[in-house]
Formats: C-alpha cells, sequence, structure tokens
C-alpha cells in the first residue's frame, strides 16, 4: 500500500499500479497549521487489480486525522487477508469497509471520516462511497461515465433537480454531511460496475477540490495529456480559487486530495479478454 497524507508539506507520487498508472497527491488547507485531515491510498489487490481511497477526516469533530488514516489502515489489512483467501474483490472491499467502520467506532472519541473507495479489475471499475469525497469517471472526449452523490442536503437537492452544480458550489449549506464512516447508521453507497476504456481517467478526491472546482473544469482537465499535467493543472487552479476570494467562483479554503488513474490506450490482453 502506498498512503500519503501530508501531514507537514504536500506529497504527489507517481505508479504503475493493475496494469495502468496513477498519480496521487494531498495536502492541508492554506490557512492551515493543523494537521491535514485527508488521507489518500493506491493498495494492489493481486496483479491485476487496485483499490483507490480518498478519506477526509470530519472537519471540527476529535481526531479526524486518526480516523482518515485509521480507516484506510483497517482497510488495507482487511485486504491483505481476503488476498490470501483469494476472496472475490467486492466482497472484500465490502468486508473491509464495515471492519473499518468498527475499527472508527472503537476509538471512542465521535471522529468520523468520509470514504470513497474506487476499484479497479482488469478493464472493470466500480465505486463504494460513504459521505462527499467524489469519484468520477471520465471518457477522453469528457463525457462523464461515472460519478457519485454527494451523501449532503446540497448533493441530494442536486441529484433530484433542486439544485444546479453551479449553485451548489455557493450554497451555504454545502459543508453538511450525512453519511460518515464511524458512525451505527453508516450506509454504503456502491455504484454499478463500468467497463473501462483505454484512456477513460479515474478520478477520487476530497471536498477540497469538488468545493472548489466546476464539473466541466474538473472534466476538462483530467480528459486527456498527461496525467501529471492533469493533476498540476487541478492542484494549480484550486489553490488559486482557495486564496483569492471572487463573487463569481467558490472559495473554500480545506485539506485537498486527488487520486487520478488511466489505463494505456493498448490494454494488455489479459485486460481485453475479462
Amino acid at each position: 500500500m502506498v498512503l500519503l497524507d501530508g501531514t507537514e508539506v504536500p506529497e504527489l507520487v507517481h505508479a504503475e499500479v493493475a496494469g495502468g498508472t496513477v498519480v496521487a497527491y494531498t495536502s492541508r488547507a492554506p490557512d492551515k497549521t493543523a494537521p491535514n485531515e485527508d488521507a489518500v491510498a493506491f493498495i494492489p489487490y493481486g496483479p491485476a487489480a487496485a483499490v483507490l481511497v480518498v478519506a477526509d477526516g470530519a472537519g471540527g469533530m476529535p481526531a479526524g486525522r486518526r480516523a482518515s488514516r485509521t480507516a484506510v489502515q483497517t482497510l488495507e489489512a482487511s485486504l491483505q487477508e481476503s488476498m490470501q483467501k483469494t476472496t472475490l474483490l467486492r466482497t472484500a472491499i465490502l468486508n473491509g469497509i464495515e471492519a473499518a467502520n468498527t475499527a472508527v467506532l472503537g476509538m471512542g472519541t465521535g471522529a468520523a471520516t468520509t470514504f470513497t473507495v474506487v476499484t479497479i479489475e482488469g478493464m472493470l471499475a466500480r465505486t463504494y462511497h460513504i459521505g462527499d469525497s467524489e469519484a468520477l469517471i471520465v471518457g477522453q472526449r469528457g463525457v462523464i461515465k461515472s460519478q457519485t452523490m454527494a451523501h449532503s442536503p446540497t448533493g441530494f437537492a442536486v441529484e433530484a433537480g433542486f439544485l444546479d452544480h453551479k449553485d451548489a458550489l455557493h450554497h451555504e449549506e454545502r459543508h453538511l454531511v450525512s453519511n460518515f464512516l464511524g458512525t451505527s447508521d453508516m450506509r454504503i453507497d456502491m455504484g454499478a460496475e463500468l467497463h473501462l476504456r483505454p484512456r477513460d481517467t479515474v478520478l477520487v478526491a476530497s471536498d477540497g477540490l469538488t468545493d472548489n472546482l466546476h464539473r466541466h473544469e474538473v472534466t476538462e482537465l483530467i480528459r486527456k495529456g498527461p496525467l501529471t499535467d492533469a493533476i498540476n493543472g487541478l492542484i494549480s487552479l484550486v489553490q488559486r480559487r482557495m486564496t483569492v476570494e471572487s463573487a463569481h467562483q467558490p472559495n473554500k479554503p480545506d485539506d485537498l486530495s486527488i487520486i487520478l488513474f488511466r489505463k494505456p490506450r493498448r490494454a494488455r490482453q489479459a485486460d481485453r479478454q475479462d
């Protein structure tokens, strides 16, 4: 497992996993001296599969950073055990999330965290979602093929058509979240299995990204070109939004975490046969 928490300085990594390329980044909010409450990880599950994770410790609650790290580390330990038993990845993830929820509850501090997971298995992807960290899958032409819905009043309003994405970014209740890992009523929103095409881009990110950028800005930056250019473009634009207030653009200083993953144009024969 590669785990990033950006406690003192921003972290950016680049690696090859599951037959594709992953870049990941995390940093604390620009106006913040306390530790980064986000945790970011990518976890191999055998030679052809990987698990991408972003956890955002609940701001204002005790031990948010510890909650996000505990959740990710517990998931990784559970996946290692499941891999030895050759458990199906879907079952392994659900078991791991339940174990992570129990571990965070066991901290006994009232801490909680969002928890968004994307599994990559050959050319198949699936999302598992708790809270308002986001997973998004975008085609090379910018078509959104999959996206999670924020578990929040504004997220539900957007999904129901009562609020558009632009207005949601400026809504006074956009910071409220209605579903956390580390609670007795935690619920897992599991997405449908999606067949990736080569060059589709998978994004997993905390609300430090989604509360500062419009959806079309994100898709345009990640849909094509090198992943390092894409993630650096996202980071640059978010940092500008966080530090420069504008009546016309969102501005919410927060910890920022991003994972981008992409399969190459020519997928391996083993993947094409999945």
